[in-house]
């Protein structure tokens, strides 16, 4: 047995997982989403958008409006209007900068990138509301409601929290489902104006609205506590939107042919 192979051998018993954990390929995944100019910039472009809308908030509009609650609400609205971008270009980026070979050959499961993928999306979606939190409260203290300015239910809170990682899990989906960056965008944004459009004009389908409209059911969740009733709106739009692209955007992620 020469030096070299011995020494592996006790470095590596036999038997033993080498293989990274899913912790250390999360960190690097979240490190995915701002170590490319695009990423870096659409998440500056998130605190940007924040920032304006909580100015914007409270200093306009009645008294009323200038609460802790309100401006989070309208600061979570903004935040999700780009933040899943960041998701699509999480699983795209492997195929449009051609990293997905190079990815695969050390991690040659799939299924364990994905997972990491996932997760790192919604590592981010939390760490995107605490910013949000920290914003809304800076803001509120520029010009406070007379009243309960800085009340703020923690269930509500969780609903923030819920609502943004739907939203990165829909970006997360459309980008594994189609897997080219640009037509993944374009559709995060036009299939849900686009099915919202055909719900509301069309008669036959407007009892669909409450129940698979993403603009009527997840904008709720940072609006107010959600009744059980509520919950289940929540539950099947989710199945729709979040569910239906993960399921198809994990078969093509393991199965996509790799250019």
């Amino acid at each position: 047995m020469s030096a070299a192979t011995a020494t592996a051998t006790a470095t590596a018993p036999l038997g033993r997982d080498t293989r990274p954990g899913l912790g250390r390929l999360t960190r690097i995944e979240l490190r995915k989403t701002y170590d490319t100019r695009a990423g870096f910039w659409l998440l500056i472009s998130c605190v940007l958008l924040m920032l304006a809308a909580g100015l914007i908030t409270v200093l306009s509009g009645s008294d009323g409006d200038h609460t802790w609650s309100n401006l989070l609400n309208n600061c979570s609205q903004a935040l999700n209007f780009i933040l899943p971008v960041v998701g699509i270009l999480l699983v795209t980026s492997e195929w449009s900068q051609r990293t997905a070979l190079q990815t695969f050959t050390l991690v040659p499961q799939r299924g364990r990138v994905l997972t990491t993928k996932i997760a790192a999306s919604l590592v981010l979606s939390v760490l995107a509301i605490v910013v949000a939190l920290v914003l809304t409260a800076l803001c509120t203290a520029i010009n406070p409601a007379a009243t309960d300015a800085f009340h703020l239910d923690a269930g509500l809170v969780l609903q923030t929290v819920l609502f943004t990682m739907l939203s990165m899990l829909t970006g997360v989906g459309l980008g594994a489902a189609i897997l080219i960056s640009a037509p993944a965008i374009v559709a995060l944004y036009v299939l849900p104006i686009a099915y919202s459009a055909v719900v509301n004009i069309v008669g036959a389908l407007h009892g669909l609205r409450d129940w698979t409209d993403q603009g009527e059911t997840f904008s709720r969740l940072t609006d107010h506590t959600l009744s059980a009733h509520e919950w289940g709106q929540v539950a099947t739009t989710a199945l729709v939107w979040v569910v239906l692209p993960v399921g198809i955007g994990a078969y093509r992620f393991l199965r996509g042919e790799i250019r």
